[in-house]
């Protein structure tokens, strides 16, 4: 999960992006994932309840979609795929990235989902490398030089 307050997926981001200089950043989920699965139910499980409802807020803004699928395995992939998107737009709205991209033109970021059940990877063809897609209210003006 890309949650913009966690400053240990912060820290390892600015690492990877500013110090290694990073070309491709990852987003990599997995179908089957508990935590996805966790997001669609209601049952309390302790203090991870608090890292499950940002996966929540993902179904919440696709809520229609998912809930339009009526098979329970094809609407949990689905929401593992969404579940992707979503962070990596959400790795997009950070100032790391958004810094690199004003400055080398790089990282690029790509969401893929893993298939534990038969070890292929689904390129979901969402990536970026600037902030062209982005909402106006998620893109920092850049410092002037």
């Amino acid at each position: 999960m890309v949650v913009h307050s966690d400053m240990n997926m912060l820290s390892v981001l600015d690492y990877a992006v500013n110090v290694l200089e990073v070309q491709h950043v990852i987003v990599c989920g997995h179908y089957g994932c508990g935590g996805v699965r966790a997001a669609m139910g209601n049952k309390q499980i302790g203090l991870i309840d608090n890292w499950i409802r940002h996966i929540k807020d993902v179904y919440r803004l696709h809520k229609d979609e998912l809930e339009a699928i009526k098979d329970n395995k094809q609407r949990e992939d689905r929401f593992v795929e969404l579940n992707v998107i979503e962070q990596v737009y959400d790795l997009g709205k950070t100032s790391i990235i958004q810094n690199a991209w004003q400055k080398r033109g790089a990282p690029y970021v790509h969401g893929w989902v893993y298939s534990i059940a038969n070890g292929v990877i689904k390129d979901l063809k969402v990536s970026m490398n600037n902030d062209s897609e982005m909402p106006d209210v998620f893109r920092f003006e850049m410092p002037k030089k």
